[in-house]
């Protein structure tokens, strides 16, 4: 599948409710755990998912134009937002990205193992959870 079209996917298979499934490399997947408008900050939401790759899995380079707190359950994943160094982040570890930062790598770092991690993100109500960067 090729990248334009994989982001393509992408943006059109987030939504708020039900499981979601991300075609990026035909490996990942994104189940919408909970969603829950926040009163306390006006014109924002918050949102868990869960993410898991399979063997090699990846998702294509994207924002969130939301805070982002990642905290991974299994497997090891790598990591990168424009500007940044690379990183391997294992089970019990963790990682934010800001609204304005650019996902370049979001990859599972095995071609044998799978790969699950938890996504809380904070954001302007309505938004869309992902969108591709070209």
């Amino acid at each position: 599948m090729n990248s334009a079209l994989s982001a393509s996917l992408v943006a059109a298979s987030i939504c708020l409710s039900g499981t979601l499934a991300i075609a990026a490399e035909d490996t990942a997947k994104v189940k919408s755990l909970m969603s829950k408008d926040l009163p306390h900050y006006p014109g924002k939401e918050g949102l868990m998912i869960s993410v898991d790759y399979g063997p090699g899995g990846s998702s294509p380079i994207h924002k969130h134009e939301a805070d982002a707190f990642v905290y991974v359950l299994e497997g090891s994943i790598v990591m990168q937002v424009k500007g940044e160094k690379e990183v391997t982040l294992s089970p019990g570890d963790t990682f934010y990205e800001s609204p304005s930062d650019i996902h370049l790598i979001s990859r599972n770092a095995s071609k044998t193992k799978p790969a699950k991690f938890i996504v809380v993100l904070v954001k302007k109500k309505g938004a869309p959870v992902v969108m591709p960067v070209k």
